[in-house]
């Protein structure tokens, strides 16, 4: 994949460093906590170990959906009822902010509203995704319910049933991670790299951070959004990296379905499918729960194989085979919720932990809770996201 036009530029640190706010990471986590506390007046540093938008968010299903993993009944018997709705109205609000910022801000990602198309599965049926379409409905999301004939009707597949969900949005991972850090260091953040952070001590007043070549960097607060690297002081209960794989067909529009929305399964592990710009199909699933990169990537040609079967059986119309095959690392967490807010035992530290099926989406929500944080406000659903103390 190209790089985007105005990649933004990083430096190396020459000197120790002293900054309102560090910020550890330079995806899309990094780049919208960053951008929202520049745009707060903050003075932002955005140290990476490698550099800007190289890390997991290239690898980014690109699927940008309000949908949590666990389904709002599922996830009402983890949680209660009330947390449950107060996730997912979140989760929606945050996608929506997202959408709205990223236009207002003229981010050029490619980005677009699409359908989402959720189908039976052995997580949820017919009868228990219609029991889900009615939980949704009642919060006011826009979900419904389609039977079998209404599937095959609007959208050409089969399957016994599924619900569609309005206003999910496509993007450019790496053009919106880029767009949002070109725009924080137009509001005087600096971006350095590469310098990877060995150590983290908190003070009563500032938190230093030590470099791996010897930098000293003193702030206020330190923001760890460092992907699935996580640093050792930030707590994983609950979390796990696995591994998942994906095909890119050629280019096809001709063969497209309609209204080209995203399609996934009520299945564990689910399949996912979308579309490209340029009219090719990206189809990904197949996770393991295992985060051995050898392991993880000598099974690619295998993989490519059984997704390529999958999508022939889901699309007939769609030419299934992989010009482009590609495996990465991706976190879980138990409640499909992200983690989000100040390390226990650790003043003046935070971390985002934005594990789950729409990571793009809980990195805005993680920009809306650093935030205010960081700024002194309350955020209702603060607790909600935070790290268990």
């Amino acid at each position: 994949m190209a790089y985007p036009r105005h990649f933004p530029r990083a430096k190396r640190l020459k000197q120790d460093l002293e900054t309102d706010v560090l910020v550890v990471g330079a995806g899309i986590s990094g780049a919208l906590i960053a951008y929202t506390l520049a745009r707060d007046g903050h003075r932002v540093a955005v140290v990476d170990r490698r550099g800007p938008v190289m890390g997991s968010t290239p690898a980014s299903t690109a699927l940008l959906l309000y949908e949590i993993d666990i389904p709002l009944i599922h996830l009402k018997r983890k949680l209660g009822a009330r947390p449950a709705e107060r996730a997912w109205l979140r989760s929606k609000a945050a996608l929506d902010a997202l959408y709205h910022l990223a236009r207002r801000e003229k981010i050029d990602a490619a980005m677009s509203l699409r359908p989402s198309v959720y189908l039976a599965g052995e997580v949820l049926d017919a009868h228990g995704l219609a029991n889900e379409a009615r939980a949704r409905e009642r919060l006011g999301l826009p979900s419904r319910f389609l039977d079998r004939h209404a599937l095959r009707a609007r959208f050409g597949l089969s399957r016994s049933a599924a619900i569609v969900s309005d206003n999910n949005v496509a993007a450019d991972p790496r053009a919106l991670a880029s767009g949002f850090l070109r725009r924080a260091q137009q509001l005087g953040a600096q971006i350095y790299a590469p310098h990877e952070i060995a150590d983290i001590h908190s003070r009563k007043d500032t938190a230093l951070a030590m470099t791996k070549d010897r930098f000293t960097i003193e702030s206020r607060q330190i923001v760890l959004c460092t992907g699935y690297e996580v640093p050792k002081i930030v707590p994983v209960e609950g979390h796990s990296i696995q591994s998942t794989w994906v095909i890119a067909t050629k280019t096809q529009p001709k063969r497209l379905w309609p209204e080209e929305c995203f399609i996934w399964e009520a299945a564990n592990p689910y399949l996912y499918v979308r579309t490209t710009i340029d009219g090719r199909v990206i189809c990904g699933g197949e996770d393991a729960e295992f985060a051995d990169t050898g392991h993880r990537d000598a099974l690619l040609n295998d993989k490519a194989k059984t997704l390529e079967k999958k999508l022939a059986i889901m699309l007939p119309r769609v030419d299934p085979r992989p010009q482009f095959a590609w495996t990465a690392s991706f976190g879980q967490s138990n409640t499909g919720l992200p983690s989000i807010g100040p390390i226990p035992g650790h003043s003046r530290c935070y971390a985002v932990l934005g594990y789950g099926g729409n990571g793009i989406t809980y990195s805005m929500l993680a920009a809306q809770l650093v935030s205010a944080a960081i700024g002194g406000r309350r955020d209702p659903d603060a607790k909600l996201f935070a790290f268990p103390t």
